[in-house]
């Protein structure tokens, strides 16, 4: 069981920014990350369509052994991970907006939230934010974001003018916490910052979640102790072109 792989999925090449995290937290642990491209982006989706990707995803993931499966999606996370806990027994690891983490830091208590449709009209979300008193909070859709990224275009005027826009209100209204609620954003996070500056900061929740998945492991007597050679293995429903510049040229990314 050990030396069974550690499970992803995403609506793309998103998830890889936590990924990267765990991996750098576990490099002896192998892993098997699903992209699901062709059904990106999720966040514009009904909740039972999300809900059924998600189910998808996990059935194929579990089919090839892993040990455990980090739903490495905002919007999946918020509206899945509870039915993907009742369903099946493995351990599931979400990723949710770190607005907790962005409350604890803020100075002046208010916070801006960049997300997806579907992240910000869940019932998890809405628990979150409608949970906390003393804070701003303005929230807003990053509609379009994830498609250019998808594409693998990490850095162009679109996509720049698109960040500014749903940013530059945040920054006008006195932010010093930004929220980013789709690990999509995280590949763009130097742009990000280069257009929000020194003075507000991102937070970053992969590394907690990175920590999650450690201690779950440990928990349940899971880490790989073997010493066989580490696998990394890729696999998506869209194009291969982002995940290589994200991953490195050098490994491979299977179709399905």
């Amino acid at each position: 069981m050990s030396i069974s792989p550690i499970g992803f999925f995403d609506s793309g090449i998103g998830g890889i920014s936590v990924w990267k995290e765990v991996v750098k937290l576990l490099p002896r642990e192998n892993t098997i990350y699903l992209a699901d491209s062709k059904n990106s982006p999720y966040g514009s989706k009904a909740i039972s369509e999300i809900q059924d990707i998600s189910f998808k995803n996990t059935k194929w993931l579990i089919e090839r052994g892993c040990k455990l499966i980090v739903v490495a999606c905002n919007t999946a996370t918020t509206n899945s991970i509870k039915l993907l806990r009742e369903k099946f027994e493995i351990p599931f690891v979400g990723i949710e907006p770190g607005i907790k983490p962005a409350i604890k830091e803020s100075k002046n208590g208010k916070i801006g939230v960049l997300a997806t449709r579907g992240t910000l009209s869940s019932e998890l979300f809405e628990k979150t934010s409608q949970s906390i008193f003393g804070i701003d909070i303005i929230e807003k859709e990053g509609d379009g974001i994830v498609e250019i990224i998808e594409s693998g275009e990490f850095e162009n005027n679109e996509l720049e003018s698109l960040l500014r826009k749903y940013l530059n209100p945040m920054i006008d209204y006195g932010i010093d916490q930004l929220v980013l609620g789709c690990t999509h954003y995280f590949i763009v996070k130097d742009l990000i910052k280069k257009i929000v500056g020194n003075k507000i900061t991102i937070t970053n929740y992969n590394v907690a979640v990175a920590a999650q998945v450690k201690r779950i492991l440990e928990e349940e007597k899971t880490v790989n102790i073997e010493k066989n050679k580490i696998y990394n293995d890729f696999f998506t429903n869209g194009n291969k072109f982002a995940i290589k510049l994200l991953i490195g040229n050098e490994k491979s990314v299977n179709t399905i």
